[in-house]
């Protein structure tokens, strides 16, 4: 795979974060399947979304992301792309087709990553959003998704069970960013992790257990359990698009 694979950020090999996604789509496939029908139409922890909402957004996320990978592998569109108007038919399906639908969908995306030349993978595919990235990002924006909506469905699924590997990971990538666009927060330390990032010369200084800064971060949890110099600030919409960026649909470079 393509050797600009972050490897030292993720802290695993390309075929090693793959095995990520596949571990982490068949605990949230395993959550659906589990689910009655009155319990995928209650309400999950996103304002206004049913569970049943978020699991057909995933399998629609997924299949996005296998339209992206054959776009890498081919150098061409694969016909057009997937509908986002299918996650509204999608989430009153019964309960039982809809986890099918969501576990075929995840592991035709698992299927795609395995079999992608080595090549593809620096190719830069556009976002539905309109940036683009190489393909491998493909790997760490489907594994955000996977983790961050099984914490949604409301489950049981807290943010301490999210893998420590995509911790780190997630927590580089949002920091990055969010330093480039000045955000009032100086210094955020996992205690758990040992990392530590400076973010902004100025706001208050955070530190906690990594997966709690994380859901703080994406707005998931409260600022319960952190320790803070003062007052920490509304978190920004979440996730944003990476950096460093690679340009938008469009761009020459």
């Amino acid at each position: 795979m393509s050797p600009a694979f972050p490897s030292h950020t993720v802290g695993a090999e390309p075929g090693d974060v793959i095995e990520d996604v596949a571990g982490s789509a068949d605990r949230l496939a395993r959550a659906a399947a589990g689910l009655s029908e009155a319990a995928v139409r209650a309400p999950s922890g996103l304002p206004d979304w049913t569970r049943g909402q978020v699991l057909a957004h995933v399998a629609y996320s997924a299949d996005a992301y296998t339209w992206m990978l054959d776009l890498a592998r081919t150098g061409r569109e694969p016909g057009p792309r997937p509908d986002p108007a299918r996650v509204a038919r999608d989430a009153v399906l019964p309960a039982g087709p809809l986890a099918e639908r969501l576990r075929a969908s995840l592991e035709r995306f698992a299927d795609g990553a395995r079999a992608l030349p080595a090549p593809a993978w620096e190719r830069l595919v556009p976002a539905l959003a309109g940036w683009r990235h190489p393909a491998w990002y493909l790997l760490l924006r489907c594994l955000r998704e996977l983790e961050t909506h099984h914490f949604d469905l409301r489950v049981g699924y807290g943010t301490e069970r999210w893998p420590d590997r995509y911790v780190r990971w997630a927590l580089d990538d949002t920091l990055t960013t969010l330093g480039a666009l000045r955000f009032p927060l100086a210094a955020v330390t996992a205690v758990d992790l040992g990392r530590r990032w400076t973010v902004s010369a100025e706001g208050p200084r955070v530190s906690g257990e990594g997966h709690r800064l994380l859901g703080r971060l994406a707005g998931r949890l409260p600022a319960d359990g952190l320790r803070a110099s003062s007052a920490l600030p509304a978190p920004l919409p979440w996730p944003r698009p990476p950096l460093p960026g690679w340009g938008r649909v469009g761009d020459d470079g």
